[in-house]
C-alpha cells in the first residue's frame, strides 16, 4: 500500500479532475484539510465580515485546530476519494 504522503498527492491531483465543482461546504472542507494537513493550526487574524469568503476559509480551517496532520491527510484522501465515486 502507498504511504499517506503518496496519496494525499494524488487525492489533490485527484480532486482537479472531477467531472463536477463540489459544493462550496464541500470545498471549504477540502481547503481547511489542505491547509490543516500541509501548515497545521491556522494562524494570522480572522478577516472581517465583509470578507466573506476569506472569512468562511479561515473559520473552516480554524475548526480543524489541533488535527494532525496524518489526520488531516486522510480526511482529505477520504472526501476525494468520495467525490470520485459520486
Amino acid at each position: 500500500m502507498s504511504d499517506l504522503n503518496t496519496l494525499f498527492t494524488q487525492a489533490q491531483a485527484d480532486v482537479t479532475s472531477l467531472s463536477e465543482r463540489p459544493d462550496n461546504q464541500t470545498l471549504l472542507q477540502l481547503y481547511a484539510l489542505y491547509k490543516q494537513a500541509s501548515e497545521g493550526d491556522v494562524t494570522g487574524e480572522r478577516p472581517g465580515m465583509m470578507d466573506f469568503i476569506n472569512r468562511a476559509k479561515y473559520d473552516a480551517w480554524d475548526k480543524l485546530k489541533g488535527m494532525a496532520s496524518d489526520e488531516a491527510k486522510q480526511g482529505y484522501i477520504d472526501v476525494v476519494q468520495k467525490l470520485l465515486a459520486e
